[in-house]
């Protein structure tokens, strides 16, 4: 009781819990995109459901992880939709004298054998010669909100220099306590993970590091957790290929997992359960709330929101137990009722894109053809490109394909480059191109207004309308000094005459028209 009230009087009194009570309709949580939100760690006490996360704070086409501080958000029911939000609890360097601003990467607090509250944080060392100053330092509260102290003051307890010197970047650090009360801490990105056990003390190291290599496709962001004597390991996984369970697009992550019998493995992979969401990054974390268990993970989807812009989402996990170990079902993520779109003349959303060089080369996504999203500063997973760092094709296609014939008198696409035109190399420009369409035979656009090549702008092309089931786009690829640089298209629209309800593009994808 004393306990409890203590915690009432410092929720309500320290400077930082200051707080804000929200409604959420559906994923993302905070969606209006006045605090993006990241990383998210969700931690049960008491009857309350609590999700630590970083907060991006990357301007608009802004490519870099601008990470200051740490949020919480906190709720009794996650279907009621209300939540508390606590926009700051901590800053790297208010609480690790040690720490430089900034860096307020992916952290995780664990309610500790003494009724404290122990958070894992990786933050960059101020002063520090190793190649790699990333770091996790171990701050302690007496509440989630703080205020923070380090609780092991005399630096960080995971680097390349301690507790083993490693030349690993040391983030993403998770952390189970089990039932023989024994904390266990594994970390790692880049495809390094490393696990050790911990002292009751919840810092010292007991024991030495092991490496875990059984996990296919490991990236970073491994999530520990128990359930019914078997150990599961999620993770950020990037095993990318046209027949990978996980991602076409090396950029893009899926959230796989796997099993142990014991805390520190040997680890056996079991599959996928978050396919790749809208951000480039994926990162989640799980947790039993109430008899439910449920993922918290992050996307791009609120307004505004981008690969560095991004949002913690919250979707039940089922289980199927008629196998063992047991499996974790795939989770469908879900976002807030959105409005219904407005009719447009784009009805390449209807379509099913292909391309001359599938399959694409794996840092491209042909789906970001006609994806509808246009960003300021585009990744090379936000785009359908033909470059592979040699003999790249001259004369490459992409193609429409809908399950019925459409008409169609326009066309807008979007190309991407980063030399200029007349290269060799890299990704430039066409030199030329145009557009075919299928009766019977592929037949150019009749009566075309011009075929723009400029990057970083709409280029449209108008034509007397047609009636196809298939449409082309054949470029000639910008040549110089015997080379051949790659072409790159961020979004292709093609345009029917009077605007209509947007649908979606079929399952299966549509036959082809021809070679």
């Amino acid at each position: 009781m004393r306990r409890s009230i203590l915690a009432l009087v410092l929720l309500t009194t320290t400077p930082l819990a200051a707080q804000e009570t929200i409604h959420s309709n559906g994923n993302p949580i905070l969606a209006d995109g006045r605090s993006y939100s990241t990383d998210p760690a969700p931690v049960v006490i008491g009857d309350t459901l609590w999700i630590l996360a970083g907060r991006d704070e990357a301007p608009p086409g802004v490519n870099d992880f601008i990470m200051n501080e740490w949020q919480l958000l906190a709720t009794k029911d996650p279907a009621k939709g209300d939540w508390t939000h606590y926009p700051a609890i901590a800053r790297p360097e208010s609480v690790f004298k040690w720490a430089e601003p900034g860096h307020a990467y992916a952290g995780q607090i664990v309610p500790g054998p003494d009724g404290k509250f122990y958070m894992y944080a990786p933050v960059s060392e101020a002063k520090s010669d190793a190649p790699d100053r990333f770091a996790i330092g171990v701050a302690v509260a007496d509440t989630p909100v703080g205020p923070w102290r380090d609780a092991h003051r005399s630096g960080p307890i995971i680097s390349q220099r301690v507790p083993e010197r490693n030349t690993i970047q040391n983030i993403d650090p998770t952390v189970m306590i089990d039932d023989d009360g024994t904390p266990y801490i594994y970390w790692g990105t880049f495809g390094q993970l490393r696990g050790m056990a911990l002292a009751h003390d919840m810092m010292t190291p007991m024991g030495r590091e092991i490496r875990v290599d059984g996990l296919k496709g490991f990236f970073e962001a491994p999530w520990l957790m128990k359930r019914k004597g078997v150990y599961y390991m999620l993770y950020a996984g990037n095993a990318a290929g046209p027949t990978s369970d996980c991602t076409p697009a090396v950029y893009h992550a899926c959230i796989a997992y796997g099993t142990a019998s014991s805390p520190l493995g040997p680890w056996t992979y079991r599959g996928v359960i978050l396919k790749p969401v809208s951000s480039t990054t994926s990162h989640s974390g799980a947790v039993e709330f109430k008899g439910q268990w449920y993922l918290a993970y992050h996307t791009a989807d609120a307004v505004g929101g981008g690969h560095f812009r991004r949002s913690v989402a919250l979707d039940r996990i089922e289980w199927d137990d008629s196998v063992t170990p047991a499996r974790i079902r795939p989770v469908v993520p879900t976002r807030s009722p959105q409005p219904t779109p407005a009719p447009t003349r784009n009805v390449a959303g209807s379509a099913t894109a292909f391309a001359s060089n599938a399959p694409v080369p794996v840092q491209y996504w042909i789906k970001a053809l006609n994806d509808g999203m246009r960003r300021e500063a585009p990744l090379p997973p936000d785009m359908w490109g033909t470059w592979r760092g040699a003999d790249n094709p001259a004369h490459p296609w992409i193609e429409y394909r809908w399950a019925k014939p459409v008409t169609l008198n326009g066309s807008r696409i979007w190309f991407w480059g980063d030399h200029p035109a007349g290269a060799g190399e890299g990704v430039a420009p066409p030199a030329r191109w145009r557009i075919d369409y299928w009766d019977g035979s592929w037949k150019p656009v009749p009566q075309p207004s011009g075929y723009g090549t400029a990057v970083d702008a709409a280029q449209e092309t108008r034509f007397a309308a047609i009636t196809t089931r298939c449409l082309r786009a054949t470029f000639d690829a910008s040549q110089a000094g015997g080379a051949t640089a790659g072409v790159a298209v961020t979004e292709w629209e093609v345009l029917a005459p009077t605007p209509q309800r947007p649908t979606a593009a079929p399952v299966a994808a549509s036959e082809p028209c021809g070679s």
